[in-house]
């Protein structure tokens, strides 16, 4: 059957098309019509000048269009090294927080030190059998739901997620993913546990290690992380740096060939587990939040991670569990398809324990062993100052919305994404009495090797609807946009390429403007109980990932604390009051809602909830 499996995947990856390069006149006028409504008239008049200057017959704009679709028909996909260096690689902020996004699983209760070593035992069985199903090419394929219902999507981030590990570089990473590694070479976790690291085989004699024996190994781990005198400094602190910091300290560790041997075992492995101590706070779901994306700084577990490493999952003794990953080898569906089949793996059949008496004699678990000076010293110092003043920082929220969820959405017949997505906005002007360049991401794993491109979805009919949920007397007319960042990224990319001067449209204040997304927005859906989260993206912004269940929504805000003119609580307070509202407001104009075709743009003066209607066709 796998055989089949494997011609299927190999068939849909042959007939996917590339991702379309579209024509520049209709990405300059999408542009303009994204940014008029947030800024100045003075500045736009400018910038539309910049536009049609770039956009003009025979002008800058028409040369470098011509070589990006000359790229577009020698590569793969024209936008993705563009794309992948330019959201993540060439990024010099620490990944924690800033970057790595991180999935919550539920408050696990564990009745003793043995019993969260089994989960995490079974929890490493679990990942073993996903990962033997990437192996094989064996997993179902994904077809895309909603508008493009039963188009077949792009399998090619699963295959990284246990064979990606993210380098850090003085100005830029590098992401290496080893696609084709040979099946001879034994497999091996990270098991990092007070601080320390540990090589746990998972692979001995050409046999997977069952249940009962990783179970064996595990205890052997915390046993040996117990000895204080073979104790050694928290190396991984350094991994939770910015890039070029942990750039330098690993450049000064490598010098040693301990050293070298140890990193790249680690660099090598499956994955991390990361056996958590208690962190002696209330588990609530925000606090779990902020552990997982954190560690909670040196004083609790913030070193007990390897941040380069694509996966590391995360079981705290105190029952706060959950994943952590790198963003830049794949999307969020791809982490929520693996941790579902984790969670489900653990609860959903009995254990596998298998007697003491067939238990093989392994061999041990083995430490990493690292050699330090004063100069790495001063690193692991520096880097654990800054990790904690992130930990400080960060400002989490994470909201529980009860009241309803995305069944009555559906009843109004409208997009649960788009219409949370215009709650978002209207809490943010609410906040702040404007809308700001938010970024959505969108898929665009029907094209070949395709990742996402951006929703830009605070949009002149967005606008228009949280002014007429503010101000009754306004009127507005509503129009359309479309996704156009990674075209402009192409083609900027492409006149640094032909060392042009950089084109004037990219360096206006509009358009550099307009990539400070301060409200950085996601749907994560999952099938089990977990949520997913991450931090903002700019100082003086909002991280807002949402998860639409039948009968309630989870929502989880960051922002920054040392940024005054951000709160997590009160925008999750004007969030809650805007849901309501929306609720209140589809309830009184239901006629409205199930007669979409009457709802003409003409009446959106006399009818203010025609707007939110036509606001949602949009984002459709």
């Amino acid at each position: 059957m796998s055989i089949y499996i494997n011609l299927l995947v190999f068939f849909l990856h042959q007939v996917l098309p590339k991702v379309p390069v579209p024509p520049l006149k209709q990405t300059l006028d999408t542009y303009l019509k994204c940014v008029q409504h947030l800024v100045k008239e003075e500045q736009f008049k400018k910038t539309k000048a910049i536009v049609e200057k770039f956009g003009a017959p025979g002008g800058v704009g028409e040369v470098l269009q011509k070589k990006l679709l000359e790229r577009r028909d020698k590569t793969t996909n024209w936008v993705y090294d563009y794309w992948l260096e330019d959201m993540y690689l060439n990024n010099r902020l620490a990944l924690p927080v800033n970057s790595s996004p991180v999935m919550v699983f539920p408050k696990q209760t564990f009745r003793d030190h043995k019993d969260a070593l089994r989960f995490a035992a079974r929890l490493i069985r679990g990942v073993l059998e996903y990962k033997a199903l990437i192996d094989a090419r064996a997993l179902p394929v994904d077809f895309a739901r909603g508008q493009l219902a039963g188009t077949p999507l792009c399998m090619e981030q699963y295959y990284r997620l246990f064979t990606s590990y993210r380098y850090p570089g003085l100005k830029t990473d590098v992401l290496k993913v080893q696609m084709n590694a040979a099946s001879s070479v034994p497999e091996h976790i990270i098991v990092a546990c007070k601080n320390q690291f540990f090589v746990l085989d998972v692979v001995v004699n050409s046999k997977q290690l069952n249940e009962t024996e990783i179970l064996s190994q595990l205890e052997k781990i915390t046993k040996m992380a117990e000895n204080a005198e073979e104790r050694l400094p928290p190396v991984g602190i350094l991994t939770s740096d910015g890039r070029t910091e942990w750039a330098q300290a690993r450049d000064a560790l490598i010098k040693d060939q301990t050293n070298r041997d140890s990193l790249a075992l680690i660099e090598s492995c499956m994955c991390v587990v990361c056996l958590d101590e208690p962190s002696g706070l209330e588990p609530r779901d925000t606090t779990r939040a902020l552990l997982m994306l954190h560690g909670g700084g040196r004083e609790k577990n913030g070193a007990n991670r390897w941040y380069d490493k694509s996966m590391q999952f995360v079981v705290g003794m105190d029952g706060v569990c959950g994943v952590v990953c790198d963003h830049s080898p794949f999307e969020g569906i791809v982490l929520v398809q693996c941790s579902e089949y984790v969670m489900k793996y653990i609860t959903g059949s009995p254990s596998k324990m298998a007697r003491a008496s067939s238990i093989r004699e392994l061999p041990p678990p083995r430490r990493l062993l690292w050699k330090f000076n004063p100069h790495i010293q001063g690193h692991l110092a520096a880097a654990g100052d800054r990790l904690q003043r992130l930990v400080n920082n960060l400002d989490m929220d994470v909201f529980k919305f009860k009241v309803y969820g995305k069944e009555f959405i559906k009843k109004q017949k409208m997009s649960p994404d788009a219409f949370i997505q215009v709650a978002l906005q209207l809490a943010f002007f609410k906040c702040s009495g404007r809308l700001v360049s938010t970024y959505e991401s969108a898929s665009i794993r029907r094209f070949q090797e395709g990742r996402v491109d951006n929703i830009r979805s605070a949009t002149p009919e967005a606008l228009a609807f949280v002014k007429s949920m503010t101000d009754e007397r306004a009127t507005f007319t509503a129009i359309t946009g479309m996704a156009i960042d990674n075209h402009l990224l192409g083609l900027l990319r492409i006149a640094k390429e032909l060392n042009m001067e950089k084109p004037e449209i990219f360096c206006d204040e509009t358009y550099l403007a307009s990539n400070q997304f301060i409200l950085s927005t996601s749907q994560v859906p999952t099938t089990v109980e977990m949520f997913c989260c991450y931090g903002p993206v700019v100082p003086n912004g909002y991280g807002a990932c949402y998860n639409p269940q039948s009968d309630h929504i989870i929502f989880c805000v960051s922002s920054f604390w040392e940024n005054t003119g951000t709160s997590s609580a009160v925008f999750v307070k004007v969030l809650n009051e805007g849901l309501l509202e929306i609720r209140d407001l589809c309830n009184r104009g239901s006629a409205a809602a199930t007669k979409l075709a009457d709802c003409t743009l003409d009446s959106v003066v006399e009818r203010p909830s025609c707007v939110f209607v036509v606001c949602a066709i949009v984002f459709l």
